[in-house]
C-alpha cells in the first residue's frame, strides 16, 4: 500500500541547485556538476516515481531526479513541448499525440513498460456490495445507462438513505479517466454527466471513503481501510476476481493495464541509465512495495516505437 504522502509538486532530490547542468557530447555531466531528469505526469504513479527518484539519488547523488504529477495529459505534453526528459503515463499514446511529439522532437517518442497497475472499483467499506460485473459499470457510468441506485445492483445499503449512486471519477486529462472510460464502455461511449470529477488518485479514495453513497475507481495500491475493493467479472455468471499483483499478471482480472514511461526519442546518458535502473530487482520491489504489479522477472525489455492506439 502506498504512503500517506501526496506528492503533487515538483521536488527536487538534491540539495544543490535543480537546475540542468551542462552535458557534453556524451550527455555525461562536466566535472563537479549536477544532472537534472525532468519527470512528470500520471497523477497515478506520482508515488511510484517519487519512490524511484529518492532511491536513485543515493546510488547516483550526482543525478537529482525532479518528480511532478499533474496527469498523464500533462506529462505527455510537456514531452511534445520538450520541457521534460521522461513523461509517466498510465495509458498508452494516442495517435495524434505521437505524431505531435515526433514532429516536435524530431524523433518518434520510445515506450517504456515499468510495471503494471489494477484499477479498482472502490465502494464504502460498510457497502453491501461485493462485486460487480463489466455492464453494471457500465450501466452506472456510461451515458444512457440505466443503473441510478443501489438497489439496482441487488443490494440494500444501509448507510445510504436516498439509495442513490454516487459516481466519483478523474478529471479528462487524467490516464485512469481515459483507460476507464475506454475498458468499460469502449472507444464511442462517454460518461454520463453529473459525476464528481478529482484530479487525484488518492482524492477518490478519499472522498469513497468518506461517502457512504459513492462508488469510485483508483489504482489498487490507494486502498484504505475506508473503502472495499469490488470483485469484478467479465460478464455476469462468471467468475469475479479481486485486484491482486496475481489476478493482474494471470490477466484473470479485467481491469489492469501497463504502466508507461515515454522518452522524446533516444534519451541521453544519464536518463538512459536511470531508466535501466527502473528494470532492476530493487526498483521493481519498490513497485511491488508501493501497490503496483511488478514487471515479471525476465530481461529488461527494450524499448519500443509505440504508434499509438
Amino acid at each position: 500500500m502506498r504512503g500517506k504522502r501526496s506528492y503533487a509538486f515538483v521536488v527536487c532530490l538534491v540539495a544543490a541547485a535543480c537546475s540542468r547542468a551542462p552535458e557534453g557530447e556524451s550527455g555525461a555531466a562536466p566535472e563537479g556538476a549536477k544532472l537534472t531528469i525532468q519527470n512528470s505526469g500520471s497523477d497515478t504513479m506520482v508515488n511510484l516515481a517519487q519512490a524511484w527518484a529518492e532511491e536513485y539519488a543515493g546510488i547516483e547523488p550526482s543525478v537529482s531526479v525532479e518528480v511532478s504529477g499533474g496527469g498523464s495529459g500533462t506529462g505527455i505534453a510537456a514531452l511534445i513541448n520538450g520541457t521534460v526528459d521522461i513523461a509517466n503515463s498510465s495509458r498508452k499514446l494516442e495517435p495524434e499525440e505521437f505524431a505531435s511529439a515526433q514532429q516536435a522532437n524530431g524523433a518518434a517518442p520510445q515506450e517504456h513498460i515499468v510495471g503494471y497497475d489494477a484499477l479498482a472499483v472502490y465502494v464504502h467499506k460498510d457497502n453491501p456490495l461485493e462485486s460487480a460485473t463489466l455492464e453494471q459499470l457500465a450501466d452506472i457510468y456510461g451515458e444512457g445507462g440505466a443503473i441510478t441506485k443501489w438497489s439496482e445492483v441487488g443490494v440494500k445499503n444501509a448507510a445510504c438513505p436516498t439509495d442513490e449512486i454516487i459516481r466519483v471519477s478523474r478529471q479528462s486529462n487524467s490516464g485512469t479517466y481515459f483507460y476507464f472510460r475506454e475498458a468499460i464502455l469502449g472507444k464511442s461511449r462517454d460518461f454520463k454527466l453529473g459525476s464528481r470529477d478529482l484530479h487525484g488518485s488518492k482524492d477518490v479514495v478519499e472522498l469513497v471513503a468518506g461517502t457512504p453513497c459513492a462508488i469510485g475507481y483508483s489504482g489498487m495500491g490507494y486502498a484504505t481501510p475506508g473503502v472495499k475493493a469490488l470483485k469484478i467479472a467479465r460478464k455476469a455468471g462468471e467468475e469475479a476476481y479481486a485486484p491482486t499483483v496475481s489476478t493482474t499478471l494471470a490477466n484473470t482480472y479485467p481491469i489492469a493495464r501497463p504502466l508507461y514511461l515515454y522518452t522524446a526519442g533516444t534519451p541521453s546518458e544519464h536518463v538512459a541509465k536511470y531508466i535501466e535502473w527502473l528494470y532492476s530487482e530493487r526498483a521493481q520491489k519498490i513497485v511491488e512495495e508501493s501497490g503496483y504489479v511488478p514487471l515479471p522477472k525476465t530481461p529488461s525489455p527494450p524499448a519500443t516505437t509505440p504508434e499509438g492506439r
